[in-house]
């Protein structure tokens, strides 16, 4: 960047008794005039020729030109505020601005609450450019009538105020988008989007935002459970405000502002729960047609059956095994009680058997004694006889079944021959004696 310097510099002083008259000197001359045509170009030649053309002063020129360029203006602000404006609207009376639709006066009436600041700012101006009493009267409308232009200030007053915006968004039926019926909404692919713009439209009503949206067929059953809730849980803002009676100002009639004060507060409540019960019908009939609860429902369904299903068949396979563990044990038992039946009667055969050999060893063991005569000389005495069989049972009685059937075995080898058969139970006597069964000389008759 160049800097720029300033440099002070006093201009001589003209000597004293200078003048023009007798001092000056002409250092050259101007050559003489030529006269030539000079023709208008650029935009001056185009106002020309436009004057030209229609035979317009230059100030009739300029104010037509200047209500051109209010009309491009008009034109050139955005086209989504160009609503148009039938006669029923601009013959609207300012007093009645609580029953007029602000967004349609001020043209946003496919924006309503949507609407930004910024764009309700452009279309205030749009409008005053196109409707202020002076431009008309500079365009030649001589109407005096300036009640739409009124209304048209009361809407943007209202509408640049968050608060009284709100209120009559609360109440705002233009911006509201009717349920579509059963029929309707079955038709191929429409019933997500008309009960989604339902939805969108209530959205704008919540306390809590983002709102869950309606969602489309791949909408998780998480997400249906959710949206439901939400709704059905719904928490609105809506207070019915700007339908109230208007209180009057004057402190005169304090009882009567005090009754128009309560019946406005009923009146709202009244609305606010009719609200809500409005909107509980709008999600039984959006859930009653809802093919995705359906969808979900049948999958439930299906799993609680699956779910039944294998219980059940866990249950039979339980039961089964039970059954047959009750059935090898029943068998088990069974084959038990016939192998004990089995043992019992061979032991019993064996004890019979056993008893049988016992009685059999026992008459050779007596038999032995009488064969030998009961070692007697000659014929033996009835009480040598006593004496002998008793030291016998003695003996048989000291004796278990084997060392019997061993004793009957060795009398049966001895025969006849009293001498072996009395060594055979001499033999005997004194085992039993050394196996503390018998004491020494107890069995007289074998001492």
């Amino acid at each position: 960047m160049v800097a720029v310097q300033t440099v002070n510099a006093t201009l001589p002083l003209v000597s004293g008794g200078w003048s023009a008259e007798k001092d000056f000197k002409a250092v050259g001359a101007l050559s003489g005039a030529t006269q030539r045509n000079l023709e208008p170009v650029g935009p001056y030649f185009l106002a020309h020729a436009r004057r030209a053309r229609h035979g317009r002063t230059f100030s009739e020129d300029e104010r037509i030109q200047a209500q051109n360029t209010a009309k491009k203006t008009e034109e050139d602000e955005n086209d989504d505020i160009s609503d148009s404006e039938d006669a029923m609207l601009l013959s609207r009376e300012a007093k009645d601005w609580k029953s007029q639709d602000h967004y349609a006066v001020m043209g946003l009436a496919k924006h309503r609450w949507r609407a930004t600041p910024d764009q309700i700012k452009r279309a205030h101006r749009k409008k005053v450019l196109r409707h202020h009493p002076d431009k008309k009267a500079a365009m030649g409308d001589r109407d005096e009538n300036d009640q739409f232009f009124k209304c048209i200030q009361k809407a943007s007053e209202l509408l640049s105020d968050p608060v009284r915006r709100r209120q009559f968004d609360s109440v705002d039926e233009a911006a509201e988008v009717e349920p579509p019926t059963k029929k309707e909404a079955a038709a191929k692919g429409k019933f997500f989007k008309l009960w989604g713009r339902v939805f969108e439209s209530e959205a704008r009503f919540s306390k809590i935002q983002p709102v869950p949206l309606f969602g489309d067929d791949n909408t998780t059953q998480e997400e249906l459970e959710n949206f439901y809730n939400f709704w059905y849980n719904f928490d609105s803002w809506r207070s019915f405000e700007y339908l109230d009676e208007d209180v009057p100002d004057d402190n005169e009639n304090r009882d009567q502002k005090r009754h128009i004060e309560k019946k406005n507060a009923n009146a709202r409540r009244k609305r606010k729960t009719e609200d809500i019960t409005r909107l509980r019908k709008v999600l039984d009939d959006a859930s009653s047609q809802d093919e995705r609860i359906k969808k979900f429902r049948q999958q439930a369904r299906a799993g609680k059956d699956k779910k039944r299903l294998d219980k059940e068949a866990e249950a039979k396979r339980l039961a089964e095994e039970k059954e047959k563990a009750r059935l090898e044990e029943e068998q088990r038992k069974k084959d038990a009680e016939e192998a004990a039946k089995a043992d019992r009667e061979k032991n019993k055969k064996a004890k019979e058997a056993a008893k049988n050999a016992a009685k059999k060893n026992k008459r050779v063991v007596k038999a032995s004694v009488k064969d030998v005569g009961y070692f007697a000389e000659g014929e033996p005495s009835a009480a040598q006889v006593d004496s002998v069989l008793t030291d016998v049972d003695l003996i048989m009685g000291k004796l278990e079944a084997e060392d019997l059937a061993s004793l009957a075995e060795r009398l049966t080898a001895a025969g006849k021959d009293a001498g072996a058969v009395k060594n055979v139970y001499v033999e005997e006597v004194k085992r039993l004696v050394g196996a503390g069964k018998l004491k020494e000389g107890e069995a007289k008759s074998f001492a």
